[in-house]
């Protein structure tokens, strides 16, 4: 029968757009600025979840994390006029949220940065799905703290336990776990490793199996 939901909550980048290749073009481009050989596309999908700050910390060798603020200002900088160059949203990603706009109340919850987040779902006509759009900067705490998740859920007025929080890192896991909600892990984003560790309620391999695994709450 699947998961009986009212309100559905995505992470952004690895689960609703495949962003890494404009992520990475970034974080490249801020590090060369200062000296710092680029780094292979696979290692700075391992960085990414965090949010802009950590990532940077992790992609900056010990000898250079005092650039931190200055390769920030250039990596955001960057990052802003460039954050579509390639990004675009998984197979079947589109033609779900259409379908289930009448039927689920929908919000994103991300650790990147608002103004970023929105500039994405604008950029690729995803903004209109979503009753809320929260990023990293919203609240004090970030993913996988829940207190994000519980904000969305009181504005939505769902309860945890006709909510999904859908996401391809542990850190969208724990946010789950400790608002009380379900969660999905998609195995096709930058973070699937992590769900050995704190495994989602259930994973998914692409975004429209979703369909046979979530039902509208009577």
């Amino acid at each position: 029968m699947g998961f009986s939901a009212r309100l559905l909550v995505f992470d952004l980048d690895g689960t609703l757009v495949d962003s890494k290749e404009d992520l990475a073009d970034a974080v490249n481009v801020a590090l060369g600025s200062f000296g710092v050989p680029p780094l292979p596309l696979s290692t700075v999908c391992g960085y990414v979840g965090d949010g802009a700050v950590a990532l940077l910390r992790r992609a900056l060798p010990p000898e250079k994390v005092d650039l931190l603020p200055e390769v920030l200002d250039r990596f955001l900088s960057y990052y802003r006029r460039h954050l579509l160059d390639t990004t675009r949203p998984y197979p079947g990603v589109v033609d779900a949220l259409r379908k289930w706009s009448g039927m689920y109340r929908m919000a994103v919850l991300t650790n990147k940065g608002l103004a970023m987040t929105e500039a994405i779902l604008s950029g690729l006509s995803l903004d209109g799905y979503f009753f809320e759009v929260r990023g990293g900067d919203s609240f004090p705490k970030k993913k996988p703290d829940p207190q994000g998740l519980l904000h969305i859920l009181a504005e939505a007025g769902a309860l945890p336990g006709e909510t999904l929080m859908v996401g391809d890192s542990k850190n969208d896991v724990l946010a789950g776990r400790g608002a009380g909600t379900m969660t999905c892990g998609v195995t096709y984003g930058l973070g699937a490793s992590g769900f050995a560790e704190h495994p989602p309620d259930f994973t998914v391999d692409r975004f429209p199996e979703l369909f046979a695994r979530i039902r509208p709450a009577e």
